[in-house]
């Protein structure tokens, strides 16, 4: 949304009430649903849960921009800590039409959920601004990313809340957060974000690291379940960074992945897609909805292809109770946040999919983010192979935790992440006690 300077607009600081299929797709109640559920499974006391449906801190920022014609554009950002008992903040900047506050309050108790799940020393924080960056200019997004910089600077710092990039930003945005914060405080600060660019203080294998970290998961998966994994057809949601890493990586290792798509739709091939082609397809044209060499399938179908292996990659709720019944996918691996609802959920459970939940499917992207933070603040950085080592001992031993756990109490896979998270958030709370 984009207020010009003559307008005035007011929104209610009040949430409508919702019921029925907008409540599925509430992200805010759909991980509160889920905090209650786990808590209620470990009967977890009311002091923890209650810590944890709250947020710490909300700013709501005005962000004004001027734009290339003169004009004066208003938008409205957002950066949400909700939890720092086990550390610093951390969770990425988002740019979307759609950004709301609800979303960003889940995305930061997910990523409370997730440092929890690998095992950082963070809590869980989110960002956005609701503007639509494709249809700005480079210059437009520049200033928007320096303004709204300044806007949270009062809340951001490598000691306090370390962002890092998330839908529509990337490394080039968060060079101009750093600079920003950096000229802003009088000396250079690499450590204020994560996934910068290498010459700005950024580490090696961070673009890769979501991707890469989906990818350990599911061949830790592939272990335990005892599947080839290279003779498994794959299907990913998503073509941007995670989607697209995902899929290199997987074929990479001779893994057959048999679908991609972006918003412009899917493309399909039985034998296994070119995936080096289509990267390189899309980096050229900005999009894969007009590749030739593929068979192509509308956006709504995609996610009901036949495959053994089904990796959300995009946004939240894609996978809903319209949609679930039809999916044939025997595992289900989130690489997005917060891509299935609770109703989908238990609809997928009962029908027997296996699906490995977004706070420990993706929290590769999160975990290189922490070790480009310890590395800043040593000034000492580390070889791509020592960090992809690193990234996949936390992933592995963090899958190997809850599905142990999940066959041990005989649960689902986001139940027993959620069981082993909250185990370490109500250990800190309880130690660290309620100031004053």
């Amino acid at each position: 949304m984009i207020i010009m300077e003559s307008e005035t607009k007011t929104p209610s600081c009040e949430a409508p009430v919702e019921s029925g299929e907008a409540l599925e797709l509430n992200p805010w109640h759909q991980a509160m649903e889920q905090l209650e559920r786990a808590g209620a499974q470990m009967r977890m006391e009311p002091l923890v849960l209650e810590r944890l449906r709250h947020c710490k801190r909300i700013l709501t920022v005005s962000v004004p921009v001027r734009m290339d014609d003169g004009s004066l554009a208003v938008f409205e950002g957002y950066r949400i800590q909700h939890n720092l008992d086990r550390g610093p903040a951390k969770g990425g900047i988002r740019y979307h039409p759609q950004v709301s506050l609800d979303e960003i309050k889940a995305l930061a108790f997910w990523m409370t959920m997730k440092c929890a799940v690998v095992n950082l020393p963070y809590g869980g924080a989110k960002g956005g601004v609701v503007c639509d960056p494709k249809k700005m200019s480079l210059g437009e997004v520049e200033r928007l990313t320096r303004r709204y910089t300044s806007e949270i600077s009062i809340i951001i710092g490598p000691d306090k809340d370390i962002p890092a990039p998330d839908v529509n930003t990337n490394e080039q945005i968060m060079a101009w957060m750093m600079d920003t914060y950096s000229m802003n405080i009088g000396y250079s600060c690499p450590g204020v974000v994560t996934g910068k660019p290498i010459e700005a203080g950024g580490s090696l294998g961070r673009r890769e690291a979501t991707g890469r970290g989906v990818f350990y998961v599911t061949r830790e998966l592939a272990n335990v379940r005892g599947f080839d994994l290279r003779k498994a057809p794959v299907i990913i949601q998503g073509f941007g960074n995670v989607g697209s890493n995902a899929a290199k990586i997987f074929a990479e290792h001779g893994c057959k992945v048999v679908g991609v798509s972006d918003v412009g739709g899917g493309l399909y091939d039985a034998k296994g897609l070119d995936i080096e082609d289509i990267a390189a397809y899309r980096s050229k044209h900005d999009t894969i909805a007009a590749y030739s060499k593929a068979e192509h399938i509308g956006v709504d179908p995609f996610l009901e292809v036949p495959c053994d292996i089904l990796i959300p990659c995009a946004m939240e709720n894609q996978i809903t109770h319209r949609n679930a019944p039809k999916i044939k996918a025997k595992y289900i691996i989130e690489g997005a946040n917060g891509p299935t609802t609770n109703e989908a959920d238990r609809i997928l459970n009962a029908r027997g999919v296996m699906l490995v939940p977004d706070i420990l499917a993706n929290a590769g992207g999160v975990t290189v983010s922490y070790f480009e933070w310890v590395q800043d603040i040593q000034a000492y950085f580390w070889s791509e192979k020592d960090i992809n080592a690193r990234l996949q001992d936390i992933i592995v031993k963090a899958f190997r935790e809850v599905y142990d756990l999940a066959q041990k109490e005989r649960t689902d896979m986001r139940m027993a992440a959620f069981m082993v998270g909250l185990s370490r958030l109500a250990k800190t709370v309880r130690i660290r006690g309620t100031f004053p």
